[in-house]
This record gives C-alpha cells, sequence and structure tokens, in this order.
C-alpha cells in the first residue's frame, strides 16, 4: 500500500446539522462503534441518548453504566435473547413500546445524538413499520443526529443514511467455543 501524497476527499464538501447513520453486519462492534460516537458527542457538549431494542434492564452492561455516569439517557426496553423468550407476541409489543419512546425521543429535539441500538432486528421482524421508522428518521429534527444499528439493515434504512458500515466477521471467538467477554462483550 502507497502513502497517499493527495488528498482523497472529493471537491465541494459542505456542512449539514445532522446525519443518519447505520452500522450493520454479521461483525461485532456495531454498538460498540455507535457507543463511541456518544464519547464525541459528549466531549461537544450534546445531549445523547440510547434506546436499546433487544436488551433489557436486567443487563449490567459496561458501555450502559459509564454513559449514564456521564449524562447520556438509557433506556434498555428490549426483552432480551428471542431465543430465551416464553412469549414472542410479548416481544414485539415491547419492541412497539421501545419504538414508540424512541419516535418521540426524536421528534422532541431535545436530544444531539439518539442511538437506536439493534433496531434492525424487531423491524425486520414486522415487529415495528420499517416505513414509519424510516420516514421519521428522514424527517428527524434538523440538528438531531441518528446511529441505528444491527445485522441485515433494511434496504430502505441504508438508502436513507448518510453513512453505512458494514461490520464484517472473520473470526468470532464463540467459533472456538468461548464466551462472551466481561469488558470486552459488555
Amino acid at each position: 500500500m502507497e502513502v497517499p501524497t493527495e488528498d482523497p476527499r472529493p471537491s465541494g464538501l459542505r456542512s449539514v446539522p445532522s446525519l443518519l447513520l447505520v452500522n450493520t453486519g454479521d461483525g461485532k462492534g456495531k454498538s460498540t462503534a455507535a457507543f463511541g460516537v456518544i464519547l464525541r458527542a459528549i466531549a461537544q457538549g450534546w445531549r445523547c441518548a440510547v434506546v436499546q431494542f433487544l436488551k433489557s434492564g436486567d443487563w449490567k452492561a459496561g458501555e450502559e453504566k459509564t454513559a449514564k455516569s456521564m449524562g447520556v439517557d438509557w433506556w434498555a426496553l428490549g426483552e432480551g435473547f428471542t431465543w430465551d423468550s416464553k412469549d414472542l407476541g410479548v416481544d414485539e409489543a415491547v419492541a412497539r413500546r421501545a419504538w414508540g419512546h424512541a419516535r418521540s425521543l426524536i421528534e422532541a429535539a431535545e436530544h444531539r445524538l439518539v442511538v437506536l441500538d439493534e433496531v434492525t432486528y424487531p423491524m425486520n421482524w414486522g415487529w415495528i413499520d420499517s416505513d414509519e421508522v424510516v420516514s421519521v428518521l428522514r424527517g428527524r429534527p434538523k440538528r438531531t443526529s441518528v446511529i441505528c444499528t444491527g445485522r441485515d439493515a433494511p434496504e430502505a434504512l441504508i438508502a436513507a443514511a448518510d453513512t453505512v458500515t458494514e461490520m464484517r466477521s472473520l473470526k468470532h471467538a464463540y467459533e472456538s467455543g468461548i464466551v462472551a467477554k466481561k469488558g470486552i462483550d459488555y
């Protein structure tokens, strides 16, 4: 690989008041990358919020504890892994309520950054209306940026986004029989 000696950026770059980002793919790091952007936003004095669509309030994730200590508004509104569910109908209802909460947060325009963690799953399962989600995200308040995470981002979400990053798994510890590691995975 050669060292770049010419500016690779396109000409005519402009500033916009907000962005819609999507972190998708089968690799690790989608949520972690979004939480990294929260650190940047906090450093700029932005008010931030996270709505988690699968993780429940019973989970003890390090990023939640740290983010809350820095003033991030955080809601873990999910029911957990679907394969552990006793009633997927309950999980679906919970996801719908989570979307209602997320929508009201976005439309209230009180946060400069809102992360919709693992929102692609209920979108793909038909638990929340993908067209409605995309419409709300396209019509978001002028200064509210949103990051959506999760595998298999719907095409309409990808089309609406300003930036889409696909995390690709090359190797995963689970494949070697290694469980999730505190401090690394949660």
